[in-house]
């Protein structure tokens, strides 16, 4: 996982929130868009993970326990996967939820890091197999404006998520 991460680091793709009517299952925004949970979801589809549609059914089961953060009233194929509440949702009903400690050992390859950058915004991240320059913490895979980057920012930002999800 944390090396599909970094083979994303090579394509252009430029920080893009727009919404976007796309395929259904396996759908995609074009690919030289993306924001940061795209960086997710084109991670886990490169092992035929199609959080898409894993996110869609999910909620169509289980409206009730996702955030309404955006007046939904049902779920939109579209966009419910790539808002980060709801992955946040997701990975902690199907995946191993994590401590969200300021010790970076905590912090392997291949895990899901999410942040509050404040104003309600929310953001994610995967966590690379590339040490930062003082080997002491992974670096990480993430769009947050300047399109799918590896930075050490593991500690940039309050965290408020740590998954490991496998299907």
């Amino acid at each position: 996982m944390a090396d599909s991460a970094l083979f994303l680091t090579k394509q252009h793709v430029i920080y893009d929130p727009s919404y976007f009517g796309i395929d259904y299952p396996n759908g995609d925004i074009p690919a030289g868009k993306g924001v940061c949970t795209d960086v997710i979801i084109r991670a886990y589809r490169m092992f035929d993970v199609d959080l898409q549609k894993e996110v869609h059914e999910d909620m169509n089961a289980h409206f009730d326990l996702y955030p309404k953060k955006w007046g939904l009233k049902t779920t939109d194929k579209n966009i419910d996967h790539r808002r980060v509440p709801n992955l946040m949702t997701f990975f902690s009903r199907f995946g191993i939820e994590l401590s969200k400690s300021g010790n970076p050992k905590d912090y392997q390859p291949g895990d899901i890091v999410c942040w509050n950058l404040g104003g309600g915004v929310t953001h994610i991240g995967l966590v690379s197999s590339v040490l930062s320059s003082s080997q002491n913490k992974y670096l990480i895979v993430h769009n947050i404006g300047a399109g799918q980057v590896l930075e050490d920012c593991l500690f940039s930002y309050e965290i408020i998520g740590h998954y490991r999800y496998q299907k």
